[in-house]
């Protein structure tokens, strides 16, 4: 499986976030701007935890097959293999989702004076940073489950011992 690259987030969320950015000023200029809903950050934080708690169970159970305690339960591969996949899509729609927020919040600080659309700058605000911890948690949980490098791909020119 391939890692995340941090690259790949990034250009997600800026490509998000200018085409978010311009459809909220098209869509203010013809009628009224759709609102960010008080759940968007809630429910980005949820996955983080999720995301996070899978990652430190995972490395405790983990460190503790390493150690060979009598009492630590293995990790089936295919769960660890899932569990990084459930952390890589998060992160992509986490990223793609934050930067359509943070678009919209981008366009909202020009409105701060009205009320309630200083409101939907917060929930906006709140629900990129939520996207960013999802993003760290998913990295995380990928760095746990990464498998430990073999010594030939160390010494790429070595030969191999017959």
């Amino acid at each position: 499986m391939k890692e995340l690259r941090i690259r790949v987030l990034v250009g997600v969320f800026v490509v998000a976030g200018v085409l978010s950015w311009a459809g909220a000023r098209l869509w203010n200029s013809v009628g009224t701007l759709p609102s960010v809903p008080v759940a968007a950050p809630i429910v980005l934080a949820v996955i983080a935890v999720v995301l996070l708690s899978t990652a430190l169970s995972l490395r405790a159970r983990l460190k503790a097959q390493r150690e060979r305690r009598p009492e630590a339960k293995g990790v089936d591969p295919l769960m660890a293999a899932r569990a990084v996949v459930f952390g890589q899509s998060s992160a992509l729609v986490a990223a793609l989702v934050a930067g359509m927020y943070g678009g919209t919040g981008v366009f909202l600080l020009e409105l701060l004076d009205i009320p309630a659309r200083r409101d939907q700058a917060v929930y906006a605000a709140f629900s990129v940073l939520a996207g960013i911890a999802v993003i760290a948690a998913a990295l995380f949980l990928e760095r746990v489950c990464k498998l430990p490098e073999d010594d030939d791909e160390d010494h790429p020119g070595a030969e191999p011992v017959a």
